[in-house]
């Protein structure tokens, strides 16, 4: 199925209040679902131009347009409008991704051999629609962090990996603390399925026992089970 991209150019104030403006009329229920909304910096070497993505399913008309407007207050981005080649986005999201290292942990998706090294421990991440799989700098910085946490002589008996997506960090901490008890929650209901999964090739066990990863739906920290194990 085809998709089209409204792109729009600013600085990074603009771009951000007008994320506030959309998150604000989402609240609201004032903004149409259909149109898929995100803001980022062009690149890093220029941290003050921003770009605003706008998804929509069908070819933006002068609403789609206008709502886009609406987010911007003052001098308005020249808007370009674009239609989307069809493309697997599972393959795609998989070109390039290559392995990495982050203190003793070894991430990979299945295209690549886990690290011969017996320092490592691997985990093999396939790609899905469940954010996480270590290469953004977000997720790989919570590995360098636990593994510090480990060599500081850190001794949780409970782990929460709230927002886990495909369940790395969870299962990471589980390596480095295998008698804790471990929770997992992510707002996404897919995640679910995409954590089970990934469990299963790199053999972490699931259930509510300590030593054993327990996965909930959930939205933040409000959930009966996070806040009865925290």
């Amino acid at each position: 199925m085809s998709s089209w991209k409204i792109t729009g150019f600013a600085s990074k104030r603009d771009i951000e209040a007008a994320l506030a403006v959309h998150q604000a009329l989402c609240d609201a229920e004032q903004w149409n679902s259909d149109i898929v909304v995100s803001g980022f910096e062009v690149a890093p070497d220029r941290p003050n131009d921003w770009q605003l993505d706008a998804y929509c399913a069908d070819d933006p008309g002068k609403a789609e347009l206008a709502a886009i407007k609406v987010l911007f207050e003052g001098q308005q981005p020249k808007l370009k409008v674009e239609k989307l080649a069809d493309e697997d986005w599972l393959t795609v999201s998989q070109q390039g991704v290559e392995p990495f290292a982050e203190g003793r942990f070894y991430v990979h998706t299945p295209d690549y051999p886990p690290s011969p090294d017996t320092a490592h421990r691997n985990f093999v991440m396939p790609a899905s629609q469940a954010f996480g799989t270590g290469h953004h700098e977000t997720t790989s910085g919570c590995l360098a962090i636990l593994d510090a946490m480990k060599r500081s002589g850190m001794n949780p008996r409970n782990i929460a990996d709230i927002g886990t997506g495909t369940g790395l960090l969870a299962f990471a901490a589980m390596e480095l603390w295998p008698r804790a008890f471990a929770t997992a929650s992510d707002i996404d209901p897919v995640c679910e399925e995409v954590v089970e999964h990934n469990a299963a090739l790199n053999g972490v066990s699931l259930g509510s026992a300590e030593g054993a990863l327990f996965y909930t739906t959930a939205d933040g920290t409000d959930d009966p089970l996070i806040e009865a194990r925290g």
